[in-house]
């Protein structure tokens, strides 16, 4: 997806004759509000200068990755993912008044400690180009690995040629980043999102139609929690229920960064003492949704696999354990379960 911190700052070492310049730029007073820097005052400053400067900025008001940071948020402004993508001599080009301005405002933005995704207003989600919006979720890396997850075993499915369409539901879809990365991957996949957040089914709404895929996506506003009989109604039955729930321990949420205690919804962290409410919840619900043999996927906090393994034992809830995948760093991130018959 995104180039590695490494690679980035290989390409932004700079020659002692550009540090000489960043010292000299540096000492330019500030014009911005809030502490922020202002483009200097003699209106010259490179794409290099310009990340340096910022990244140096954000670093002393400890704002996280700050040199990814800057480099991410540049980049977007010259139309670009990343400075990768950038060839190296228009590094030394000078921003334009407009590109100038543009910097000032959106890094700014990031100096309140809003995310990058939200600065740049869209991040990149396996194969896709997201919209991103506060105070929408803004899906992680993992999630990417739940659905690689989701879809090895769909793809097996869809080579039996007699089966019909598949169905999938993915409860609690906030930008739509699950549903519609198996909808790109699976051309004959319809599926249903939903979730308790207006501003999230619009956001999902708004991503489908950017990517020509809400031809095959339902989204509906309803919440787990409390629309049971409208999910029955409106969204079964369904093969695959797939779903990154609220899953942190209530007192995890204290230890949050501060980028996600100000700008994301703490409904879509907060998962209850045990992290474990919307996933109750799901796992009752799932009996009622799915097809014969049909399976649910979740993204769970590394403690909840042998808890979810237990309750399907000891209350006989409609649902078979059938394995735990671990994520990238070896922690037990993903359960499979499997509707009984």
């Amino acid at each position: 997806m995104y180039c590695s911190i490494k690679r980035v700052i290989q390409r932004l070492k700079p020659s002692g004759l550009f540090q000489q310049q960043q010292q000299a730029l540096v000492r330019v007073p500030c014009r911005a509000v809030g502490g922020a820097v202002g483009p200097p005052i003699d209106g010259s400053v490179t794409v290099e200068q310009a990340v340096s400067l910022w990244a140096q900025h954000f670093q002393q008001q400890d704002i996280s990755e700050p040199l990814l940071s800057s480099s991410y948020i540049i980049a977007h402004i010259l139309g670009q993912k990343t400075l990768e993508c950038i060839e190296r001599s228009r590094l030394g080009d000078r921003l334009t008044e407009q590109q100038r301005e543009m910097v000032w405002e959106l890094c700014s933005k990031r100096l309140t400690r809003m995310p990058v995704q939200y600065v740049i207003e869209e991040w990149d989600f396996r194969d896709l180009t997201l919209k991103m919006k506060p105070p929408v979720f803004i899906p992680r890396p993992e999630t990417e690995e739940l659905v690689s997850l989701v879809l090895e075993d769909l793809q097996e499915q869809q080579k039996d040629k007699s089966l019909p369409a598949l169905r999938c539901l993915e409860v609690g879809c906030g930008t739509g980043a699950i549903s519609l990365s198996l909808l790109h991957s699976l051309p004959q996949l319809k599926a249903i999102a939903l979730d308790k957040s207006q501003e999230a089914v619009c956001l999902t709404k708004e991503n489908a139609s950017r990517l020509g895929l809400d031809d095959r996506l339902n989204v509906h506003h309803l919440d787990v929690m409390t629309d049971e009989y409208l999910i029955v109604r409106d969204c079964g039955a369904v093969d695959v229920l797939v779903s990154n729930p609220p899953y942190l321990f209530t007192q995890d949420m204290e230890s949050l960064q501060e980028e996600i205690v100000r700008f994301e919804d703490h409904a879509a962290l907060d998962g209850g003492s045990d992290g474990m409410s919307v996933i109750c919840q799901i796992l009752a619900l799932a009996p009622k949704l799915l097809t014969e043999e049909g399976r649910v996927y979740l993204e769970v906090d590394p403690r909840h696999p042998p808890m979810i393994k237990r309750l399907t034992e000891q209350r006989m809830i409609g649902l078979q354990y059938l394995e735990t995948h671990c994520d990238l760093t070896n922690r037990p991130r993903f359960c499979v379960l499997q509707r009984r018959r």
